[in-house]
């Protein structure tokens, strides 16, 4: 009898270890196979009472003063007459969605921030994202309560870009770094050291004129075509809060 209760005590811990693997097993796959989508709101909650951080503030302030540097130049030049053309307006704060950064993944593989801002406040997928500095990415996928942002650093990840010194063309590719390459269009960049690279003035599918970064490098002799490698003004790696606009949603 005893023996017996033994064997039966025996089995039912056997059973029991077997669910707690099974059921952290499935938890696991879950998160990995939706990216840990279904997760970020309860994230967002918890950690709301606590945001906005503080983290390397320096580097913030440096981007946005090279953006401002950068979009006053612009201003004074030229961009009243193409937006009238283009019968674009100027971003307001009605147009904009601020939003805390709850999780990166800057330096891993997938190029990604999670912010706290979702469905049920206005962000849709394909949304520009800025930050202190200018242009960060693109929203890519959207829950109630979160978003998940893919950077201008996302391998692949590719957008119009624009030298307004030359008046030429490119299309920025993302390199897993913060320095990613700006291909042009033109078997002659005449780029330089310094340039300023902003999103096109004609861009329909992005706002124009925002800031993107500074030329650190240009290869001229580069097949097919050149290419520069252009240091960014928003470093994903020091934002803490970014703001949506509510302009070039995918329809």
């Amino acid at each position: 009898m005893i023996k017996s209760r033994k064997q039966i005590a025996f089995n039912l811990l056997l059973r029991g270890r077997f669910w707690v693997i099974f059921l952290s097993g499935a938890l696991l796959f879950g998160i990995r196979w939706s990216k840990g989508a279904g997760y970020l709101d309860l994230y967002s909650v918890l950690l709301k009472p606590i945001l906005p951080g503080t983290a390397q503030r320096e580097w913030i302030k440096e981007g946005d003063n090279v953006e401002r540097s950068i979009r006053l130049k612009l201003l004074e030049e030229d961009n009243t007459r193409l937006r009238r053309a283009l019968s674009l307006k100027d971003f307001n704060t009605g147009q904009r969605i601020s939003a805390a950064v709850i999780s990166r993944s800057s330096r891993n593989w997938w190029q990604q921030l999670e912010i706290n801002k979702g469905s049920k406040d206005g962000v849709l997928k394909g949304l520009t994202v800025i930050g202190p500095g200018g242009l960060i990415g693109l929203i890519d996928s959207v829950t109630p309560l979160t978003a998940r942002v893919r950077l201008l650093t996302d391998p692949g990840h590719q957008v119009g870009a624009w030298i307004d010194r030359t008046q030429h063309h490119g299309i920025l590719t993302g390199m897993g770094t913060n320095r990613p390459k700006l291909i042009f269009l033109n078997k002659n960049s005449l780029a330089r050291i310094g340039d300023a690279v902003t999103t096109s003035p004609a861009s329909t599918l992005l706002p124009p004129n925002l800031t993107i970064g500074v030329v650190k490098s240009v290869n001229e002799k580069a097949l097919p075509s050149p290419y520069a490698i252009v240091q960014l003004t928003a470093s994903p790696e020091a934002i803490d809060w970014v703001q949506i606009l509510k302009n070039n949603a995918q329809k």
